[in-house]
């Protein structure tokens, strides 16, 4: 064997480190540890904000749209009034004198402010919600009062006292019905 010192070798094949060394090299990788666990957190808290900052651009964006489309529910309901007179004006011009040209005139001014009020309600997405012989349903349906019969099935609309109208997907005003029930 020689007693060379650069050569010679710890018996499990391992060069040995100074203690400051290994003090030193710990201490970096705490340092690093630390470092990589507030980037994480960092990241997290980022990646939390983003999504939040999508989620409140997304949910105005629907408040806009809702913003829009309903402006104008309180307008809509407060004209179902005036729907509701029209339609019973054209109901009643079948027991005037239709030959007459003063009624001629007259029913014709009816007839056409009814459709046009009508065209105007399609135009701004209004529907009407006409549930005679369907069965009942209380979102769109009140009921005010049953009909015993065994003609139909219970449960379904026999008599519309007043129609229904939607806003899109929206309930403007239920339809005031009379429901079916069983008889006796």
């Amino acid at each position: 064997m020689t007693n060379n010192p650069d050569q010679e070798k710890n018996h499990d094949n391992t060069v040995e480190t100074p203690v400051e060394d290994v003090v030193d090299i710990s201490t970096q990788a705490k340092e690093t540890e630390d470092l990589q666990s507030q980037l994480d957190k960092m990241k997290d808290q980022w990646l939390r904000a983003v999504a939040e900052l999508d989620n409140t651009r997304k949910r105005a964006q629907k408040d806009r749209e809702d913003a829009l489309k309903y402006a104008a529910t309180n307008f809509s309901r407060d004209i179902l009034g005036v729907y509701d007179s029209l339609a019973r004006a054209a109901d009643m011009i079948a027991t005037v004198d239709q030959t007459s040209d003063e009624n001629k005139g007259f029913i014709e001014g009816v007839n056409l402010t009814l459709a046009e009020l009508n065209n105007i309600f399609a135009r701004h997405g209004i529907q009407r919600v006409d549930p005679i012989n369907q069965p009942f349903d209380p979102n769109f349906h009140q009921a005010m009062f049953e009909v015993p019969t065994n003609d139909v099935a219970a449960g379904t609309v026999v008599q519309v006292m007043q129609i229904g109208f939607t806003l899109h997907d929206r309930l403007l005003r239920p339809a005031l019905v009379g429901v079916s029930k069983k008889a006796d």
